[in-house]
């Protein structure tokens, strides 16, 4: 686990990169249309184990400056490259305001829809 070490005035400030992953997501799920913030697969290993598992929010500090990725399901319908923007945003801000560390980039990767299982009017 990377840890983050400022200078404060009568101490140190130690902020875990668990808990920049818990804000990333928590920033994620405030976007209208994303409806689940999920792990998703690295690509053909994941078929014979967890070689490719990657983390639904990973975030890796280098020198104070923070690179998040984050793995979302979208609702289906939406605008995934606008909704993929606003998640960008909402994150980037909330990490720096809560944290004061600058996010140089949110990478934002789409694992799956969702659709809306709810019946159509009429039908029973």
């Amino acid at each position: 686990m990377d840890v983050l070490n400022s200078d404060v005035v009568g101490g140190s400030l130690q902020i875990s990169t668990d808990v920049i992953a818990k804000i990333a997501r928590q920033a994620c799920l405030e976007v209208e249309g994303v409806h689940e913030v999920a792990a998703g697969s690295a690509g053909v290993k994941n078929l014979w184990g967890k070689a490719g598992q990657q983390h639904a929010v990973t975030v890796e500090l280098t020198d104070d400056v923070a690179e998040i990725t984050v793995c979302i399901v979208v609702a289906y319908g939406c605008k995934i490259p606008s909704l993929c923007e606003k998640v960008q945003k909402n994150v980037k801000s909330s990490v720096q305001n809560m944290t004061n560390i600058t996010v140089s980039r949110v990478n934002v990767t789409v694992v799956g829809i969702c659709q809306d299982l709810t019946e159509a009017p009429g039908e029973e």
